[in-house]
């Protein structure tokens, strides 16, 4: 976290504390036909209310908010988020270790839902599902992320380091190459992956430590475009104290992405040129 972002995290976490649980599930407005679903560790389970409280306080109400926890956490729920629990809110367990679990669980759950992911150290602006659902109504068919990496490969054919993945600012944008990142939010229209997304002896060996490009190449398999959201709300706030823990620290320094990624185009024959 940012020194600066210190204080708008501690305004915005008492504007969202200041509202009762049963007012945010009270809210006189229509759900639309979207599932937002979501996991957690144990390390972010006391500041885990906070993103579930601005994802309630949507101006616009999904029609489920799930959040998936490993099943040894059954007892472990603290009473700030338990109370969270409503028929818009409900905490649903896995056997699950990984990050996948965060999309895998509601797609075989919600199979027919627009099913929308994001972050569990992140308070979301009150117009973030809004805007994600408008342009998803113009791209019915496409991903859309609120953040994107972007594929690239050199002349050779070899694919660069991760942290040269970097969106291009031109127009020419080929959308097979653009990533979505989960952080911000991710809009999955159904049907838009690979019935083979929900093999978890294949991510866990080829993709264990990066659920965002399994689900890349799931929706490459299923020949589903991806694209960055054109208007996007601020960026989310950061929680203070929720993003000790992280995989992007392993997976960008070590570039562990770069060797996921081959791995997975290997096995699956993804040749480069469909990135270029």
């Amino acid at each position: 976290m940012k020194l600066k972002e210190i204080p708008v995290s501690i305004y915005t976490s008492a504007k969202l504390l200041a509202i009762s649980p049963s007012r945010m599930n009270k809210k006189e407005k229509d759900p639309v036909p979207v599932i937002v679903s979501l996991t957690s560790i144990p390390s972010r389970l006391g500041t885990l209310h906070l993103t579930i409280r601005s994802l309630l306080n949507q101006n616009i109400r999904p029609k489920k908010i799930v959040l998936w926890l490993h099943q040894s956490l059954k007892m472990e729920i603290p009473k700030r988020l338990s109370h969270l629990e409503s028929d818009i809110f409900e905490i649903k367990y896995s056997h699950l270790t990984c990050s996948h679990r965060k999309l895998i669980h509601s797609l075989e759950h919600y199979p027919n839902e627009t099913i929308v992911t994001c972050d569990d150290d992140m308070m979301y602006r009150d117009n973030w599902l809004q805007l994600l659902y408008k342009e998803h109504r113009l791209h019915p068919n496409t991903i859309i992320a609120n953040q994107t990496r972007y594929i690239t490969y050199n002349e050779e054919g070899h694919v660069l380091p991760y942290k040269n993945w970097v969106y291009p600012k031109h127009n020419s944008i080929n959308s097979t190459a653009v990533i979505p990142i989960g952080a911000e939010g991710v809009l999955y229209p159904p049907k838009s992956l690979s019935e083979q997304v929900m093999n978890t002896s294949l991510f866990l060996k080829l993709a264990p430590k990066a659920d965002d490009l399994w689900f890349k190449v799931m929706a490459v398999l299923n020949e589903t475009q991806a694209k960055l959201a054109e208007n996007r709300t601020k960026a989310p706030i950061p929680i203070i104290g929720s993003q000790k823990q992280s995989l992007k620290k392993l997976n960008i320094g070590e570039d562990k992405n770069r060797v996921q990624w081959l791995a997975l185009t290997q096995h699956f024959n993804i040749e480069p040129e469909i990135f270029l």
